[in-house]
Formats: structure tokens, sequence, C-alpha cells
């Protein structure tokens, strides 16, 4: 996997690699479809499934180790309950994304077995990663690991440890965060020769959230004069980066984990009071999901009140409205003969037709086609990885004028 500037983490597919490798490599990538498995609906919250998927129980709550909750996202929810596996449950350790030190504005993939390796790498990471890319470090583990991903990246694991039996075994718990969509890394460029950082090799730690609730938008930088620190609300930034979605998650229909044990984001279905610290929605979607939370409970580890179903209602009332869209975005494609997700079990064409009025059923087509030549989406793009400037390095490949990247995105 390497990191394509204008779109995200993509494959690079070797010269070495075999036709059965390739093979296993399409079963797996959520990228080419997901199907929701037809489970049995007992103890399900049925009023809920067609568009959230499964799930068994959800709670509202915080973990009860206060630094972790500050640094975290929300509540800091799926750190508390990974390090719960690890410290209580006989986990080995965490699979999952953290800042690269190296340069701070991308991603890497790391396997945390401390509470210091996991506080380090609290805080949402509003740019582009792949820890399915770090599986084999759960393979080569010595005892069963957590997963914490997201959406996308839970739903290839579920597909992968159904194609590895051995991988199966060694997955603890899988841990969704919510997802509005992941921007591109010259998303997070832009935004940072707005804030004035004049070259990403400067940068020695960026945080997109945390630290408080929802947070705020930090980077640290090296000038000439020493350390200079910017920062940006959570709600600025994410406006900003939110222009920079790959256009594969305007076709997602999962943004709150269906196929992972445990799902968490924000409860932003009300309002959230001035100075007040975080806050989790955590979702049991599994048996094995329900007991692990119920375990965080009994353990002190989390305080946890339960929720109703009400509250989804809240959190994102048009759920059924963006799944309608997307059915009529994949109708346009298909229209087209462009290349297109295929989705099994999910009532995309149910929500179409009942949650949308005439207007939206024709902007879901219509703009979709117009989008689609406009981008010339039904194209081939050629993927070539983005080179990183290490801070400090002189020996890099590249570095890059944040200035002129930002004029170049406003063209």
């Amino acid at each position: 996997m390497v990191d394509a500037l204008e779109y995200g983490r993509r494959p690079l597919v070797s010269d070495a690699a075999g036709a059965a490798e390739l093979a296993d490599a399409l079963r797996v990538c959520p990228g080419i479809g997901l199907e929701r498995p037809a489970t049995e609906t007992n103890g399900l919250i049925g009023e809920l499934l067609p568009a959230w998927g499964p799930i068994l129980d959800a709670w509202e709550g915080f973990a009860t180790d206060e630094e972790l909750r500050y640094c975290g996202s929300s509540g800091a929810a799926a750190s508390a309950l990974a390090l719960l596996c690890v410290e209580q449950l006989g986990a080995h350790g965490v699979l999952h994304i953290a800042a690269r030190p190296d340069a701070p504005y991308l991603n890497h993939t790391v396997l945390s077995t401390t509470r210091e390796q996991v506080l380090a790498a609290t805080g949402s990471r509003y740019a582009p990663a792949s820890p399915c890319d770090g599986l084999q470090m759960v393979l080569d583990a010595p005892g069963p690991c957590v997963f914490i991903g997201k959406p996308c990246d839970v739903a290839a694991v579920a597909k992968a440890r159904r194609l590895r039996p051995e991988l199966d075994r060694k997955l603890a718990l899988t841990i969704s965060i919510f997802c509005a969509a992941t921007p591109s890394t010259r998303g997070t460029l832009d935004l940072l020769g707005k804030l004035g950082v004049p070259d990403p090799a400067d940068v020695i730690e960026l945080r997109y959230r945390g630290r408080g609730w929802p947070g705020q938008f930090e980077v640290a930088f090296r000038t000439p004069g020493g350390i200079e620190r910017r920062s940006m609300s959570y709600e600025a930034a994410w406006d900003h980066l939110q222009r920079y979605r790959q256009w594969r998650c305007n076709l997602c229909p999962d943004h709150t984990g269906e196929f992972a044990d445990v799902s968490v984001g924000d409860p932003w279905y009300r309002t959230r009071g001035e100075g007040e610290i975080g806050h989790s929605l955590v979702i049991a979607r599994t048996p094995a999901g329900r007991q692990a939370i119920e375990q965080a409970r009994a353990a002190g580890v989390m305080e946890l009140s339960r929720v109703g179903p009400e509250v989804f209602r809240g959190l994102s009332p048009y759920q059924p409205r963006v799944l309608g869209m997307l059915w009529g975005r994949l109708a346009a494609l298909w229209l087209l003969r462009a290349p297109r997700p295929r989705f099994r079990g999910l009532p995309l064409a149910r929500h179409w037709w009942f949650a949308l009025g005439i207007r939206p059923k024709m902007q879901s087509v219509v703009g979709t086609i117009k989008r689609v030549w406009r981008r010339r989406l039904h194209a081939r793009h050629p993927v070539s990885e983005f080179a990183s400037r290490p801070a400090g390095g002189p020996e890099a490949t590249v570095g890059i004028d944040l200035r002129a990247v930002s004029a170049a995105s406003q063209e």
C-alpha cells in the first residue's frame, strides 16, 4: 500500500505477486464490495438493522483513565477497550494507526503492547491509513490481538479472517471508529499551508483532535527561531479537510462499523455542554463485543449508561437518505459502465425509493453523471507514491513548498 497524494492509500501490485495472491487480495478488498451476511435477528434491535447494521446494545460513556480520556477522541472508548484486552484479558497487543515519527502528517501501522504506546497514538487521524497492512504482525504475535480501524478496514479484516482461519484465531476483538470519509494527504498539506507552515519536513507533531472534546487541529514545527505551534478549531479543520474526500468514500454504505465487534463514535445526537469532557457512543454488534464492553464496565475501565434506539435518529436522522443517495450513485455508474462497488444484503434501493423525494432521486443520478465526466472517474488513474521528506532529513528526495500546494488546490 502506498500513499497517493490526491487519492489516499492505494495498492501497488508487485511484479512478483502470483495469481493466487492477487485473487486473495481481490476477495478481501472492501473497495470492491461488501456483503451484509444474513444473521439471526434474535437479540438485535430490529428497527435499526436496515440502516445501521446489527446492533445488540448501545451505551454512552467514557474511559475512567483521565489522561486517556483527555488525549483520546470523544471518550477514548476504543483505547480503553483495547487496553482492557491487553492488560486484563490476555491479548498480546493492539494493531492500530499512529502518526509517523519522521513525518507526523502521515500515518503508519503499529502494534502497541503497553499503555504508553496506546496513549501516544490517541486522537483521530483524518488522513489516509491502511492498518490492514500490519496484519502480518498479528499473525506473528505470540497471542491474540485487538484490531482498531475505520469501517472499511474492519470490513476487510472480516473478509480476511474467513479466508485465513489462522488470522481468525489471532483476533481477540475488532473495534471500528465512526468515519465520515478519509481526506487525502493533499488536504492536510493544504491546511498546514493555511496555518503558515512553510515545509512539512519541519513538522514535529500534528494532531487532528483530542486533548479535549473534540479538541483542536494542532501542529508544532521547527523554525530558525525555535519551535512554533499553530492551531485551528476542530470544526474549521474538518470543514476544510472534508473537501478532499476520495470518491470511493462517497460510495460507502457503512460509516459506523457494522462489521466490527464494537463500534465507537461521538454522541452527536445531543448538544455538547460548554467545557464538557469527552463522551463516546459505544455499540455492541456481536456477542464478543458486548462481553468486552460489559467486562470494561465491571472492571471500572469505563463508565457507561445504556441508551435506546431513539439516539440513532438524533445521531444521523438522514442515514436512510444517505443510503438512498448511494443507490442513485451506483445506478449512475452502472449506466455509464464506470467502475463501481457491489453491495449485497444492504437495502439501498428501498431507501432510495422510500426515503428520497423526486428531486433528491434525480440529483443522486444526474449529479453523479456530471461528476464522473468532470473528474474522469470512468477512466483509469495511475498510482504514484507520494514521497515525504523526513523531519530534519537533508537526504530526502522530495521537499514541498506548502504555499504552492495551497495555491494549486485553489485552481
